[in-house]
């Protein structure tokens, strides 16, 4: 609930640029085209095939290539069925249109030091790859190189600019807001019960003999004891635990329910805190649990997310404004739909 799009999202043609220098996080800004179910159908990808402009902005070409690029962000590596296919391209088309109107306007907006902008950008999205292969591979399967990546960018970085000045400096959300939002959502602040727990795993693989898991057991069992004569529970999670979570003393920090496996579950909310469980056994393997702390049932209070609802209160206000703008530019534009 509590995030938006800060700036240029899905409205910026230079987001095919952002989802690589952003490794993804475009994808929280727009719904995708398709939902999970249809990932078992074959794409026909009928994209791959068109050829020359796709619209026209102002007298601005959209090529087909711009499409296919769109189109791949959109999807995610998801799949469309064929009798989606028109659909996925007329999403797309349209959002490239509003990101065209928004560039053409920005355009307009002088950026002191872009090109320095431009070189930082770039080089923070390059490092999050772990090698330079990887990278270049990411903006292949986009079908970009790294000239059509630096022009995605600039784009998308005078879109940013456009959006900051013309409406995010501009919008304002006053306490009062905040809190009537606070006071008419009461069950988008409500927390769960949550405990604070540790465990020593003693891993079986699924696959595992039943003598190995005997064994897995056993060794279980022989902690157990140790546990109940007094030894330190973190230093045996360190020097027995197959979890990772051995290197924190077994620690997995607070958790709700629903979380956790049920059988897991199931034993961790029913200890007090300082308590240890008896040997508790899932897919996984073998644990032993010790609750640390408990957190009762609470509703958040306001003050503790007054920032957080602001932001949100922001985000909507912004994407209406840049709604309305949009359908206004689109009154006064040239705008023609060569996709057929």
């Amino acid at each position: 609930m509590m995030h938006y799009v800060k700036s240029s999202g899905w409205f910026a043609k230079g987001f095919l640029a952002a989802a690589i220098v952003s490794m993804g996080s475009f994808a929280a800004a727009a719904e995708p085209a398709v939902k999970k179910e249809s990932t078992t159908a074959v794409s026909p990808v009928a994209a791959a095939s068109l050829k020359g402009a796709v619209a026209r902005v102002n007298g601005i070409d959209i090529d087909a290539g711009e499409l296919r690029r769109a189109e791949k962000v959109l999807l995610r590596g998801q799949t469309v069925p064929a009798d989606k296919q028109a659909d996925l391209d007329k999403q797309a088309v349209e959002q490239l249109i509003s990101a065209e109107l928004l560039y053409q306007a920005a355009a307009k907006l002088e950026i002191k030091d872009l090109d320095k902008q431009l070189d930082a950008k770039l080089a923070q999205g390059k490092a999050r790859f772990k090698d330079e292969q990887e990278f270049k591979k990411a903006i292949k399967d986009l079908d970009m190189d790294e000239k059509d990546l630096r022009e995605y960018t600039r784009r998308d970085l005078l879109i940013s600019n456009f959006i900051e000045t013309k409406f995010v400096s501009k919008t304002v959300v006053t306490e009062a807001e905040a809190r009537a939002f606070y006071d008419k959502n009461p069950d988008k602040f409500k927390q769960d019960e949550t405990v604070k727990a540790s465990h020593i795993l003693i891993g079986v693989d699924a696959k595992a003999s039943a003598d190995d898991r005997k064994k897995a057991r056993e060794k279980a069992d022989k902690l157990h004891k140790e546990l109940a004569g007094g030894a330190d529970f973190a230093t045996l999670a360190k020097g027995n635990s197959t979890c990772p979570s051995s290197q924190q003393g077994g620690d997995l920090g607070f958790f709700g329910k629903g979380q956790m496996v049920p059988a897991f579950e199931k034993a961790a909310f029913a200890l007090k805190p300082g308590e240890i469980s008896a040997v508790v056994e899932t897919q996984f393997g073998y644990h032993i649990i010790k609750v640390a702390e408990k957190k009762p049932a609470s509703t958040i209070a306001f003050k503790d997310v007054k920032t957080k609802i602001e932001e949100y209160l922001k985000g909507q206000k912004v994407n209406e404004a840049i709604q309305k703008y949009l359908t206004d530019a689109r009154k006064s534009a040239k705008i023609e739909i060569l996709l057929k």
